[in-house]
């Protein structure tokens, strides 16, 4: 998942704020893809501590960091798995402070971590324009993403926002395509990545990029699968543009 929302942020044609919100604990992106060199030294307890006093919007351009020669920000997450209760009252407010970053030219992808933790980032993940479960198509993955999907569809149903959630599949082919995937797991795939292992040792671990990177498999699809993330929020704020009374005028 950290591979993924890695790798989408660095392709992303917009200034994009990067959430790392696993409640796993210790950043996989500061230890993976900045090889431990350019870790920021705030991360989400400080934005919760900065919630506390009354400060969270104005908070957030102090403890992000910019990833060098980017236009991604990172906001890094916890470091011990323990620190994640802490957040449980920042989820909510958090999520309406970065719907407001649009208005500034800046979107946000939210890497939510693994299902079902203690923890989770359950309001960013129910309050995305776009969310999206990330899972790989062979046979193991999808009996685990399985009931997720169900629980997800129902939540969103519940909410009025079933189009909001939808899959994106990495291993196109390995072995299932995207219409198996999608029928297995009710609900439709958005985009589907390219499995290029040296390519995602990139966005993964920093490695260094070979010469053929910019063309690779997974850089090919991940830059088509933010287009077809980007079109379909087009077309979702379009609907609701149109929904509105007054709106289509």
């Amino acid at each position: 998942m950290t591979t993924t929302a890695m790798g989408l942020a660095l392709c992303w044609p917009r200034p994009v704020l990067l959430v790392e919100a696993d409640p796993t604990g210790g950043s996989a992106i500061a230890a993976g893809y900045l090889r431990g060199g350019a870790a920021p030294s705030d991360s989400l307890i400080d934005l919760a501590l900065a919630h506390r006093d009354g400060q969270l919007v104005e908070a957030i351009p102090t403890v992000t960091t910019t990833i060098p020669d980017t236009t991604v920000t990172l906001l890094m997450g916890t470091r011990a798995h323990g620190q994640a209760r802490s957040l449980n009252g920042l989820w909510e407010p958090l999520a309406g402070a970065l719907r407001g970053l649009d208005a500034l030219g800046q979107d946000v992808i939210v890497d939510g971590g693994r299902l079902g933790l203690l923890g989770s980032p359950e309001p960013l993940i129910h309050g995305a324009d776009l969310t999206l479960l990330v899972t790989r198509s062979d046979l193991v993955a999808l009996s685990g993403a399985r009931s997720w999907a169900q629980t997800l569809r129902s939540q969103f149903e519940e909410q009025g926002a079933l189009d909001a959630i939808e899959l994106l599949m990495v291993g196109e082919g390995r072995p299932y395509g995207t219409r198996e995937v999608s029928a297995v797991l009710s609900l439709p795939v958005t985009a589907a990545l390219a499995w290029d292992q040296a390519a995602a040792g990139v966005f993964a671990r920093g490695e260094s990029a070979p010469r053929t990177f910019q063309v690779s498999a997974l850089v090919r699809s991940m830059r088509s699968a933010t287009t077809a993330i980007q079109t379909r929020l087009a077309a979702s704020r379009a609907q609701l543009t149109a929904a509105t009374p007054g709106g289509g005028s």
